[in-house]
């Protein structure tokens, strides 16, 4: 509990040092997410999501630089895809923001990815938590954008930034992802190439014709906005609008809404991994290899095994 308590009292030391016992999980990771939660619910959750090379960790840069020289403390969780061989964080990206280091207003956390789903860490939402209750203003979380399962960003952030580029071999990849249906704001970076305004332009027809915005005042509309996170260009404008959003949900009553289904989402992420955690450890890994061995030899198949298990 001293960690904890030295955490909330501003010790970046110990909340480094917090923020990897929550990663590993376990008993103590528990207690201590028990004794932070009262202190969470303050932060804006910003998601930063969209195709690779889209200039995503760029564009956090920039967010984060401009949010602090508003005076806004900003944490933030950049999700790395892991090796499939080793296990281990492909941190590159994170040289790029050498130029916030030593700044108390920040707090970059880099973690991998190791095999979630949706690019997501399964200790994603626990480190935002853990930032939140730190009493950093605005979290920022950045995902890998790897495929399909990147909407999972829009149950974990209040508001979802989707980022689009020219010149990626396809006029919107944000339709394959299946990312339009979840941004609150789109963004198309890398503005000075060829192709921008076709890709605004493309993106604009999908919000025009996609039935859950329709035509009511009341419902929120997702801004286009051009950006060249290389020189700052268009960054005022994405908070503005990320800052727009934020008092929609407020005054709407919609924040309380993505708050509930953020939490329920939550509890049925951990419910569902604690569950798996207990089945395997009753029946036990020599068990589960001798299913395997089964099913390799196509003696039995995996649903029939699942309900074995399950019935044992």
């Amino acid at each position: 509990m001293e960690l904890v308590t030295e955490a909330l009292n501003g010790n970046r030391y110990a909340l480094a040092r917090l923020i990897s016992r929550v990663e590993d999980g376990g008993a103590d990771a528990r207690v201590s997410l028990a004794a932070l939660y009262p202190h969470t619910g303050q932060a804006h959750i910003v998601g930063v999501t969209g195709a690779p090379g889209t200039g995503k960790s760029t564009l956090v840069n920039e967010l984060t630089k401009s949010l602090r020289s508003q005076g806004t403390t900003v944490g933030v969780v950049a999700v790395d895809p892991s090796s499939p061989f080793t296990g281990g964080a492909l941190l590159g990206d994170r040289v790029r923001m050498r130029d916030l280091a030593g700044d108390p207003g920040v707090f970059i956390r880099s973690m991998a990815t190791r095999g979630s789903l949706g690019g997501l860490a399964r200790a994603t939402a626990d480190v935002v938590k853990v930032l939140d209750a730190a009493g950093f203003a605005v979290v920022l979380v950045e995902t890998v954008g790897a495929g399909q399962a990147e909407v999972d960003i829009a149950r974990t952030a209040h508001t979802t930034i989707v980022i689009e580029a020219p010149g990626l071999g396809d006029e919107v990849q944000a339709l394959k992802a299946g990312l339009m249906e979840i941004a609150d704001v789109l963004v198309v970076n890398k503005a000075d190439r060829p192709g921008a305004a076709q890709t605004a332009r493309a993106l604009e027809m999908v919000i025009n014709r996609n039935a859950v915005h329709g035509t009511d005042n009341n419902v929120w509309r997702p801004p286009i906005l051009k950006t060249i996170a290389l020189d700052g260009s268009g960054i005022p404008e994405v908070l503005a609008a990320v800052a727009a959003h934020r008092e929609y949900l407020r005054t709407g009553g919609a924040w309380v809404e993505r708050e509930r289904i953020r939490i329920e989402t939550e509890l049925r992420n951990v419910l569902q991994q604690e569950l798996l955690d207990r089945l395997l450890a009753r029946v036990g890994e020599e068990q589960i290899q001798a299913w395997v061995a089964r099913i390799v030899a196509r003696e039995v198949d995996v649903y029939t095994v699942v309900q074995a298990i399950l019935g044992a």
